[in-house]
C-alpha cells in the first residue's frame, strides 16, 4: 500500500507541475522565462521529502524532454535543454531533492514551525542550488560571464522569495489541515 501510495505522490507534483506550466510565463531578454513551476519544486521537496521529489522532478524532466510540451509557455522537447534556461531545468530534481534533505533535517513541530522549516528549506533547495546551476548554465550555454550571469539571474530572486513564502503558508495550511503529515518525510 505505501507502494502505491509513493507512486500516487510522484504522479501527483509532476502533473501539478505540468499544472503550474499552464500559467504564461513571462520572457526576460536574456532568454530565461520566470514561471511559476520553481514553486511546484519547491513544494515538492518540503511536501513528499528527498527521494518522492527526485522521482517526482524527473518523472516531468523526462515527459518534457520526450516532447510533450508541459513547460511554461508549451515548450517541450530535447531543445529546451540547450537553451539559456537548461541550467535551472536541470537543476529542478536536485533543488527538489536539496529542499527535501532540509525539511526532514530542520524541526517541524508546530504548523508555524512547519512553515518556518518550509521557508528555510525552499530557500535553501528552490532558490540557493536552481540559482547556482542557472548561473553556470548561463556561463556554458549563454556564453556569459560570471558576473553577467549573476546579475541576470539575480532578476528572478525577489520573485523565487515570494515562492518561498507561498510554499511556507502552503505547508502551514497542510500542517494544519493534515497533523500527521510527514513533511520531508513521505515515502521514507
Amino acid at each position: 500500500m505505501q507502494r502505491n501510495h509513493s507512486i500516487a505522490l510522484v504522479a501527483l507534483f509532476a502533473a501539478l507541475m505540468a499544472v503550474l506550466g499552464l500559467i504564461p510565463k513571462i520572457d526576460l531578454p536574456f532568454g530565461v522565462p520566470i514561471t511559476l513551476q520553481t514553486l511546484g519544486v519547491m513544494l515538492a521537496g518540503c511536501l513528499l521529502g528527498p527521494r518522492l521529489a527526485l522521482r517526482a522532478l524527473v518523472l516531468f524532466l523526462v515527459a518534457v524532454a520526450i516532447g510533450l510540451p508541459l513547460l511554461s509557455g508549451g515548450r517541450g522537447g530535447l531543445d529546451v535543454f540547450m537553451k539559456a534556461s537548461a541550467g535551472y531545468l536541470l537543476a529542478w530534481p536536485l533543488g527538489a531533492f536539496v529542499a527535501g534533505l532540509v525539511m526532514r533535517a530542520l524541526p517541524a513541530g508546530s504548523p508555524r514551525g512547519v512553515a518556518l522549516s518550509a521557508f528555510v528549506a525552499s530557500a535553501i533547495g528552490g532558490l540557493l542550488v536552481i540559482h547556482a546551476s542557472g548561473v553556470v548554465g548561463l556561463m556554458k550555454i549563454a556564453g556569459m560571464s560570471f558576473t553577467q550571469a549573476l546579475i541576470a539571474t539575480s532578476a528572478f530572486v525577489p520573485g523565487d522569495l515570494i515562492k518561498c513564502v507561498l510554499t511556507a503558508v502552503v505547508c502551514h495550511t497542510v500542517a494544519r489541515g493534515l497533523p500527521d503529515w510527514k513533511f520531508g518525510k513521505q515515502g521514507a
